[in-house]
């Protein structure tokens, strides 16, 4: 790639931002699932390894108010940090002023310092000014004022222009100083743009979740590349609907129903649907799962694909050298209706001589519930910012880095 990577720097003495996607689960003060911060670890790493002085910033939910703010403290991932990189990491909690600024000076070559959630920056005194979500260029020339260069490994915020990724970065650029992407970020572009860009043959893409509406743009997109586009989930009601397929109470946006049309029409045999479904009477993990080929009867909805459908898309993936998968098939929070999604994620873990990626959380859900992640290529560690990449979108989280 083109850009600016982190192992380009010299680091040694320097003071180095890096925007890192810390966004994970906190429940009573505990981090859940850590895997976010699991993989900025190696640029962390690295940084501190070659005698830099790693100054983190990161978001961690939504602020809408002053009282969103303390149960959304960036505290206990600096706890969680510092046992999984076992090293200290001092932890501010502020995010501007005078205490993270002699933080800052304080710092040796080699440590790390986390700051406190960025997002704490859109309430101010009361006030909801989104400061950091709405890219305030003062706030990202002040955070760019506190480095020396700066390394963007969110890749889950991406799609996003915020003040602590494109306003430090475009600070940084109009004063000269590197912007250089992180190795996650360097992961994320490499596999997702040459599974859009160069992918190799047989391509299929899988697209599962709720609504066409979240995926026109991509499948408009993949169907100039991919050799087929496996279509699953909630969202594949709406193209019965446009084939005049019985739906019964299925999930269905009738505003997308015509698009749904050109989408069969443009696409052809390219597009694959489920040719039986998993049915109840209810949206509800208690209610009794049965098995329909074709239509839904009236009283009923599709919550699952069904066996038939499972057995045609392993069919399909059978012979793929590259697979994008985003969105489950099913309603996969639910036991009973997971068995689509789990399948495939079983079937992705037995294609040895495919490139396989996995974005979106139901899906990264269902391979690590499966065990099988360690058997795919890659997964994406950002939904809306894969779903935008894979929509050919050039994101500002992406293009805010220097070019080589």
């Amino acid at each position: 790639m083109d850009k600016l990577i982190v192992n380009d720097l010299d680091v040694k003495d320097k003071k180095v931002l890096m925007r890192v996607d810390f966004n994970v689960p906190i429940k009573d003060g505990v981090v859940g699932d850590d895997n976010r911060i699991v993989a900025a670890i190696p640029t962390i790493k690295w940084v501190t390894d070659n005698g830099g002085k790693a100054i983190l910033f990161s978001h961690l939910g939504r602020i809408k108010s002053e009282a969103d703010k303390p149960g959304l403290s960036l505290r206990p991932v600096a706890e969680k940090l510092a046992k999984l990189i076992n090293k200290p990491v001092t932890f501010v909690p502020v995010n501007e002023g005078p205490q993270l600024e002699e933080a800052i000076a304080q710092l040796q070559d080699g440590q790390i310092l986390l700051a406190e959630n960025t997002r704490y920056q859109d309430v101010v005194d009361g006030e909801q000014v989104k400061r950091e979500s709405g890219n305030d260029p003062k706030l990202g020339a002040y955070w760019a004022s506190l480095g020396d260069m700066f390394v963007n490994d969110a890749f889950g915020t991406a799609h996003r222009s915020h003040a602590s990724n494109v306003g430090i970065a475009t600070a940084m650029e109009q004063e000269h100083k590197p912007v250089a992407a992180g190795f996650l970020m360097e992961k994320e572009i490499k596999f997702l743009g040459n599974a859009v860009d160069h992918p190799k043959h047989p391509f299929v893409a899988i697209l599962g979740g709720a609504k066409v509406s979240d995926k026109i743009g991509v499948i408009d997109n993949l169907l100039e590349k991919a050799d087929k586009i496996i279509i699953g989930g909630g969202m594949t009601y709406t193209f019965y609907a446009a084939k005049g397929i019985g739906i019964g109470n299925s999930l269905v946006e009738n505003d997308k129903i015509a698009v749904a049309k050109e989408i069969l029409q443009k696409g052809g045999d390219k597009i694959v649907l489920p040719v039986d479904s998993v049915i109840a009477d209810k949206f509800d993990n208690d209610a009794n799962p049965e098995v329909v080929d074709g239509s839904i009867p009236n009283g009923m909805m599709a919550l699952d694909i069904g066996p038939k459908s499972i057995q045609l898309f392993e069919r399909v993936l059978a012979d793929a050298k590259t697979v994008v998968w985003n969105g489950p098939m099913g309603v996969f929070e639910m036991p009973k209706f997971a068995e689509g999604t789990l399948s495939i994620g079983r079937f992705l873990g037995t294609l040895d001589d495919a490139t396989t990626i996995v974005g979106g959380g139901d899906s990264t859900a269902a391979v690590k519930q499966l065990g099988v992640a360690d058997k795919l290529t890659h997964i994406s560690t950002g939904g809306g910012a894969s779903l935008e990449y894979l929509e050919g979108k050039t994101l500002p989280g992406i293009a805010c880095i220097s070019n080589k």
